[in-house]
């Protein structure tokens, strides 16, 4: 009779811990390399930038300049301003378009015969210029 009862614990054993398991998995907690700062969120939204009046572009051009995340508009200005009086006249003429240009914790460029210029920073913030 032992033979038979040990089957037997071994069945009512796995039915219960079956019954456990039949409710949906609770959702695991997010890592931390997949958490997202408050302030890299905050940058990435889709919030309208600042505009900050017009600089004179590397060709003479008209740059209409906007600033997102904390940026002010004399900083954004003098860094659109700095930024095309670094280029050399064959960085703006480049096929790939102009850059990337390190300047302090910017990094400034734009695509071939892209009318924006854009500036970054690694927490989130950005200028645009926009040729007109």
């Amino acid at each position: 009779m032992k033979t038979l009862a040990y089957p037997l614990l071994l069945v009512a054993a796995t039915a219960v811990l079956a019954g456990c398991g039949g409710a949906d998995p609770a959702p695991a907690a997010p890592s931390a390399s997949s958490a997202v700062p408050a302030e890299a969120a905050a940058a990435a939204s889709t919030a309208p930038g600042v505009p900050c009046g017009d600089v004179t572009g590397s060709s003479g051009a008209k740059t209409a300049v906007m600033a997102h995340g904390k940026v002010d508009c004399t900083a954004a200005t003098t860094l659109l301003k700095d930024y095309f009086a670094k280029l050399t006249p064959a960085e703006a003429a480049s096929a790939d378009g102009p850059g990337p240009v390190v300047l302090d914790e910017w990094t400034c460029g734009s695509g071939a015969n892209d009318p924006v210029t854009v500036c970054s920073t690694e927490d989130g913030r950005q200028i645009e210029g926009t040729r007109s």
